[in-house]
């Protein structure tokens, strides 16, 4: 029997918890359940336990176990939070709700155009590197609000908010008010901020969604 629901049961109570510390109401953050690398089977008691929301990495794993459970449950939400490739952009504008990392004008031109081709509106978030870290993807925080207005005025994007993963071996909060400053500079009210490790830390910083996995799911069963 999966143990899946306790533990999404806990985050959801921590997740409460830390709006309330934080002077927000209660259900105002959006809990992503990062499910990457787990199997239908896997996601299932998590579904049945009313979680709606959704992360995955990976375009070609989602096709693979998604539209069977979307079938199912009609009013689920699913999230890309892993990078995209250009070529693989059309079937993730079919089966995506929300693309988290938009980084490139690659990848906004291609967006663009496939939404427009296949008539569907996806929730964007532009991915920040907000460590400037070389081996992780997204804008340098210098350049995120030159890239934001390149996405609205020419590529006619609607960009939802930004997304982040601070450095893993520094103190996540500087980083999150990082992302905040350059939200709010933006008029942007989505921040995608917060995994297992750190998402009640990023609560009083304003995040609208948090991706938090093992924490729910456990130990991941194959290499990510």
């Amino acid at each position: 029997m999966s143990d899946a629901p306790a533990r999404l049961a806990l985050v959801r109570a921590a997740l409460a918890k830390a709006e309330r510390a934080a002077g927000r109401p209660e259900g105002e953050t959006t809990l992503i359940a990062v499910s990457k690398t787990f199997d239908a089977a896997d996601i299932l008691p998590v579904l049945e336990a009313g979680q709606r929301t959704f992360g995955e990495n990976r375009v070609q794993e989602s096709q693979a176990k998604w539209p069977e459970l979307k079938a199912q449950f009609q009013d689920v939400e699913l999230h890309l939070i892993g990078p995209l490739q250009s070529n693989k952009t059309a079937e993730a504008v079919a089966l995506f709700d929300a693309i988290h990392t938009v980084d490139r004008p690659k990848i906004a031109q291609a967006i663009a155009k496939e939404m427009a081709a296949q008539g569907r509106s996806l929730k964007l978030f532009v991915q920040v590197n907000v460590g400037s870290e070389p081996q992780k993807a997204g804008v340098d925080p210098e350049d995120a609000d030159a890239f934001v207005a390149q996405c609205r005025d020419a590529y006619g994007l609607e960009i939802e908010g930004l997304m982040c993963i601070p450095p893993v071996d520094e103190p996540p909060a500087p980083y999150f008010a990082l992302l905040d400053q350059i939200a709010r500079r933006n008029g942007l009210k989505g921040l995608s901020m917060g995994m297992s490790s750190d998402f009640a830390d990023a609560v009083p910083f304003g995040a609208t969604h948090v991706r938090v996995g093992s924490a729910i799911f456990g130990t991941r069963p194959k290499p990510e």
